[in-house]
């Protein structure tokens, strides 16, 4: 992009909050029409996305973006030499593909601080997007993803593969039908081991890096290679901490579950810490969470990524139902029974093709409903994740014991909430010495999508991240 060009685009977007994209997606495409897509963030995740569009019949990659030219010059020899040769585009910037009239689609794998305003650009500019997990990195951003996709008319898709799932959409159908009984209780678990990320000193930025594109819209100071290119998942303003990394999956399916009129949990409560690891990351490496729902139905959220002999990695859900039921891993257990049922609910109803055909259909029919995940479903179980990172945000040290995890009257919370602190003391050894971070209980007000009561004012607070200049989240109401 110029420089003319980027000051026009910095200059426009300060006069109305947003960016001066204002198309509606360009080109009517046919079942056999070939779908020209961009992918953003390459380094890691977006390794697989290039992969995932590869494979899809009559879809080509014709342009990569990312801040890291070292990265960028791999990934296009790796793309050339999988296309027959055929480079494609490679760029910096994400506003330089934008301005390409015949790019459909834009496919985002970059930090998480980036998802949002990069998704609300390409809808502006009439482009479709796939945006990995989670769409957005705070409450507010979310609203206006929402908002430009209804706005814009484009695909947006949620990079929540279990979505695309027939058997778990099956399962939810049943359980929405009462097959089970009435749902009291949708658990996740986030339990994968990790290892701390030590400490790193401010430093120049390498010069393969264009640290200000990298930053775009978060607000840091200082380089430190903690940041780039994978442990900035552990720090406030560019991660969300396991809970809403790989967390996102088993949240949204844990409120896929919940029903289906029910938008945002009305309170919530977290407890946890950063144990035994002694190093910089800010995110909770232990934690446990309760959201209630205006109905009195409850997800809860576990996240355990300590390591120990013995660790049992747990990345699933399970369902409580209020008769006593339950299903876990894959069997069902009725009311006062140890003994498990084959757990068979048949296939539901998604779009086929899996996670990236899904994206490609919807995308040549032009009809975003049919997205396995589309912008309002991912909002959804992105707040979920955030009301409870909210709550862990605004907490205040107790003693590491039994006592510490009250979570109000909900004695369900406060059981299960046992069992990971038992795992915590006896698996992993912490010491009766040590401490969890113990939020408080937050209320939410669902429509409103603000907090209320006796923590608001610093809750709200935590709402929208302040953004860096040429890099602003539009307002909803002017996207």
């Amino acid at each position: 992009m110029s420089s003319i060009s980027r000051r026009r685009f910095v200059a426009a977007a300060s006069a109305v909050g947003a960016a001066p994209f204002v198309m509606r997606p360009g080109r009517v495409l046919g079942a056999n029409d070939r779908i020209r897509i961009a992918v953003a963030g390459i380094n890691g995740r977006g390794s697989s996305h290039i992969g995932g569009w590869m494979k899809q019949k009559n879809v080509e990659v014709v342009c990569l973006i990312d801040p890291d030219r070292k990265v960028l010059e791999r990934r296009a020899k790796q793309v050339a030499e999988k296309s027959g040769g055929k480079a494609p585009r490679a760029v910096t910037d994400i506003r330089e593909a934008l301005e390409d009239k015949n790019l459909d689609a834009i496919s985002i794998a970059a930090p998480n601080h980036w998802h949002s305003l990069m998704t609300i650009w390409a809808a502006q500019a009439g482009k479709h997007v796939y945006v990995e997990k989670p769409m957005s990195h705070d409450i507010a951003e979310g609203r206006v993803v929402v908002e430009a996709q209804k706005k814009y008319g484009v695909v947006i898709q949620h990079g929540t593969q279990r979505r695309s799932s027939d058997k778990i959409a099956g399962l939810h159908e049943a359980i929405h039908a009462g097959k089970f009984g009435r749902l009291k209780i949708a658990y996740g678990y986030c339990c994968k081991p990790r290892g701390g990320i030590g400490h790193k000193s401010p430093s120049d930025p390498p010069d393969n890096l264009d640290w200000n594109l990298w930053r775009g819209p978060a607000k840091i100071d200082h380089y430190h290679s903690n940041y780039v290119h994978y442990n900035w998942h552990w720090f406030w303003n560019t991660g969300n901490g396991d809970l809403n990394n790989q967390g996102t999956h088993q949240l949204d399916v844990a409120q896929w579950a919940i029903d289906p009129d029910q938008t945002h949990p009305i309170r919530t409560c977290a407890i946890g810490g950063r144990f035994q690891w002694d190093d910089q990351g800010e995110t909770p490496n232990t934690m446990f969470a309760m959201a209630e729902y205006p109905n009195g139905q409850y997800v809860f959220f576990n996240v355990r990524n300590v390591n120990y002999d013995g660790y049992e990695r747990q990345v699933e859900n399970e369902y409580y139902f209020e008769d006593g039921g339950r299903i876990i891993r894959d069997k069902y257990y009725p009311a006062g029974s140890d003994k498990p049922e084959s757990l068979d609910t048949g296939k539901g109803k998604i779009t086929p093709g899996g996670n990236w055909g899904s994206f490609i259909a919807a995308v040549r029919a032009g009809d975003p409903e049919m997205a396995n995940g589309t912008a309002k479903e991912a909002h959804y179980s992105c707040v979920l994740g955030h009301v409870m990172n909210n709550s862990y945000r605004l907490g205040e040290q107790v003693p590491f014991n039994a006592a510490a995890g009250r979570f109000g009257d909900n004695k369900d919370a406060h059981e299960h909430f046992m069992k990971l602190h038992e795992i915590m003391k006896t698996g992993v050894g912490v010491k009766d010495g040590a401490h969890y971070i113990a939020g408080p209980m937050l209320h939410f007000d669902p429509a409103a999508e603000r907090f209320t009561g006796e923590h608001a004012d610093a809750a709200n607070k935590l709402l929208k991240d302040e953004n860096r200049e040429g890099f602003v989240v539009p307002d909803p109401r002017k996207v």
